[in-house]
């Protein structure tokens, strides 16, 4: 069985070593929104103001926190800390509420342990990303998972403040 596992993972990582990569392009938003018939709506004057009514102010807190697109993980470890369940709530109930809205959960490594220990780990950890998206209701057709392992470092440096910066899972829209 783990035999197994190796053999799936060691091509794709592979694979993923000969491919160039370019870093993704982040949409800029306009404000506009779309509605259930298709058009394109743009924010009245107090609502881009701000002076938008309570639901606003939970959209907008909603916006902030999925603003957060890194979550962040212990020394060798895939679990969720809990001060990202409500990060990952507003981004799947954003997920959710747009079904036709794609996301990539891009694990990562420090550089820490062998390289295919940290493909396997960033896996981990961004099952586990997708899991609470599952369970909040996500598609799984909305999601895809990738792991660098400790190939795309956030923070260069062999100290334990760029570690905790490599150890993460990206959202990527």
């Amino acid at each position: 069985m783990r035999m197994n596992f190796w053999l799936a993972i060691i091509p794709a990582c592979l694979m993923l070593a000969g491919c160039p990569s370019t870093p993704p392009v982040e949409p800029v938003d306009s404000g506009a929104a779309v509605d259930d018939t298709g058009s394109t709506t743009m924010p009245t004057d107090d609502e881009a103001a701000g002076r938008g009514t309570e639901f606003d102010d939970e959209q907008g807190a909603a916006s902030d926190l999925r603003n957060e697109r890194i979550i962040y993980f212990d020394f060798d470890q895939s679990n969720i800390q809990q001060e990202f369940n409500e990060v990952l709530a507003a981004h799947a109930r954003y997920l959710s509420d747009n079904p036709g809205v794609r996301v990539r959960l891009e694990g990562h490594a420090d550089e820490r342990g062998s390289r295919e220990y940290n493909i396997g780990l960033g896996e981990r950890r961004s099952q586990a990303v997708r899991r609470v998206f599952l369970i909040h209701g996500v598609g799984s057709n909305q999601m895809i998972t990738v792991s660098f392992g400790e190939e795309r470092p956030a923070a260069l440096g062999s100290d334990e403040e760029s570690w905790a910066k490599n150890r993460r899972v990206e959202i990527v829209y």
